[in-house]
C-alpha cells in the first residue's frame, strides 16, 4: 500500500530480503526526508549491508547479543534503525529480513536532488551527503525517527530507476574493524556523490 504524501513508496515486502539483496536493489531509490519542516532528499548512490548475528561487523553480532541499543534492529522490515557512531554522529539505516532478525542496510551517500538549500544549512558546507554521516545531518535525520516505517513521511524510501549491474561496483565496507573482508558495500560507479572510490 502506498501512503498519501509518499507515492511510489517501497513495500514492505521490498525489506523482506536478506540485507544484501536489499542493499544493492536500493541503488537508484530515493531517501527523503521532511524532518524539521523542508523537504529534502536525493538518489541512494551508496549503501552497506550488516547481515546479522553471522556478522562480526552488525551491531547485533552473535558475541553481543540482543541489548537496549540494538533492539530497534530486531523490529520489522523497512523500519528505520538510527545509531549514534563515535558519540558523535547520527547513522540512518533500515532493517532487513523477517522481524526478529536483526540485519540491516546503512545508507552511506545519496545524490541530492530535492531541498538542497535546506540541506547547506544544516552542514554549513558544500559536501552535503556523500558519507552516512553528512547524509543524517543534511537531511535532519536522528533519534526521533527511531523504528519509523520508511513508507511514509517524515522519512520515506521512494522506487526508482533500477543501476544496472555494469555501473554497480562491490567492495568491502569502510570504517570497521570486523569482517572488513567482506563484499558488502554497493555503490553507483557512475555518481561523484559516493563517499570513497
Amino acid at each position: 500500500m502506498t501512503p498519501v504524501g509518499a507515492p511510489d513508496a517501497l513495500p514492505t515486502a521490498f525489506f523482506e530480503r536478506p540485507a544484501v539483496e536489499v542493499a544493492r536493489d536500493l541503488l537508484g531509490c530515493s531517501l527523503m526526508s521532511a524532518c524539521r519542516g523542508a523537504i529534502s532528499g536525493g538518489v541512494i548512490v551508496e549503501t552497506e549491508a550488516y547481515t546479522g548475528p553471522d556478522d562480526p561487523a552488525c551491531h547485533a553480532a552473535a558475541r553481543i547479543g540482543r541489548t537496549s541499543r540494538n533492539e530497534p534492529l530486531y523490529g520489522p522490515p523497512g523500519t528505520a534503525y538510527v545509531h549514534m557512531n563515535y558519540g558523535i554522529h547520527w547513522l540512518l539505516n533500515t532493517v532487513t529480513g523477517p522481524a526478529g532478525y536483526p540485519a540491516g542496510v546503512l545508507f552511506r551517500a545519496i545524490e541530492p536532488t530535492h531541498g538542497l538549500e535546506s540541506m547547506r544549512e544544516r552542514r554549513g558546507r558544500e559536501a552535503l551527503t556523500n558519507g552516512p554521516a553528512r547524509l543524517a545531518q543534511a537531511l535532519a535525520v536522528g533519534p526521533e525517527v527511531q523504528g519509523h516505517r520508511l513508507d511514509a513521511p517524515p522519512v520515506w524510501l521512494v522506487r526508482g530507476e533500477p543501476v544496472p549491474d555494469e555501473h554497480v561496483e562491490v567492495t568491502a565496507r569502510i570504517g570497521i574493524s570486523r569482517a572488513v573482508e567482506r563484499p558488502l558495500r554497493f555503490y553507483d560507479r557512475r555518481s561523484r556523490w559516493v563517499s570513497r572510490r
